[in-house]
């Protein structure tokens, strides 16, 4: 089998991805479009789901836990009165309810009380989680439903409006990675009394990407390795710690210049990106990824 070459492109492209489209299929695309196999995504959209999707080519590819581990922002439309099987205006409707009168500071009380800080979510049954090696959205589509462990997530902000539709709602969340609006939805429709879903979600952020600086799978372009990074802590150093630094070595966090609970984000004297570091043992710091 003949070796494959090694990537010339390095960046990060910040998408807005379509509707109608699979996370997936933006990363064929922008392999298609650079010329590069080596592309990946961090964080999966749902297809009907719109926004900012951030996708890593050749070396960047190396850093996508670390954007995966950004905080998101969502806008999204939760429809009261109605439950479904995916949680979305996608699936066939599981249950309907009578919540014409449904009071809006009864829907804001339950997401202040029950919604917003930290909170446990249990995976959607068409979400990516693996369970014993296969994805939950795998068994949904053989009919099959498994026990899940509800896992931990924090709701930085839920903001919750009523609109001109009794039953319709507007809302804008900033959560943690692994935080499903659609669960958020579900689970507010059963806190007020009934039930509810999700529709229209959008990403509007990943951290400091936002949807104002996103571009179509097929205009978009390349941010550099330092800036794909930049919401983590930048730390310049001389060619004699670049040196270290390529070859992997632990460096004394003091003596590095690195301040606070890291990652950090390590450049060479020319601004190159050199490696992402993590803190390790009183005063340490080790390579996470060296990209140099």
């Amino acid at each position: 089998m003949a070796n494959r070459k090694p990537p010339t492109t390095h960046g990060l492209a910040v998408v807005d991805k379509p509707a109608g489209v699979t996370s997936h299929d933006v990363v064929g695309m922008l392999r298609r479009t650079f010329g590069e196999r080596q592309v990946g995504h961090a964080g999966t959209l749902d297809p009907d789901a719109t926004g900012v999707l951030l996708v890593g080519v050749g070396k960047a590819t190396r850093l996508l836990r670390f954007l995966t581990d950004l905080g998101k922002t969502y806008s999204a439309e939760i429809v009261f009165g109605s439950t479904t099987d995916s949680l979305d205006s996608t699936g066939v409707v599981t249950a309907t309810f009578d919540m014409a009168g449904l009071a809006p500071e009864t829907v804001q009380t339950m997401v202040r009380e029950h919604l917003t800080g930290a909170i446990e979510q249990i995976p959607p049954m068409v979400s990516a989680v693996k369970i014993d090696g296969k994805r939950l959205h795998e068994l949904a589509r053989e009919g099959v439903e498994v026990e899940r462990a509800p896992r931990p997530v924090t709701v930085y902000r839920f903001d919750i409006e009523p609109t001109a539709d009794p039953v319709v709602y507007t809302a804008s969340v900033h959560c943690s990675k692994g935080t499903y609006i659609r669960t958020l939805a579900d689970d507010l429709g059963r806190l007020c009394g009934g039930g509810a879903h999700l529709r229209n979600l959008r990403r509007t952020a990943v951290g400091s990407f936002t949807a104002d600086q996103a571009l179509p799978p097929d205009t978009v372009g390349l941010l550099s390795l330092p800036e794909a990074v930049r919401d983590y802590p930048h730390v310049t150093l001389d060619e004699a710690a670049a040196a270290l630094v390529r070859n992997g070595r632990v460096l004394d966090r003091a003596r590095a210049g690195m301040h606070g609970d890291g990652p950090w984000a390590v450049l060479g004297p020319d601004g190159t990106l050199l490696a992402m570091y993590e803190g390790f043992g009183d005063g340490a710091a080790k390579p996470a990824v060296v990209v140099a």
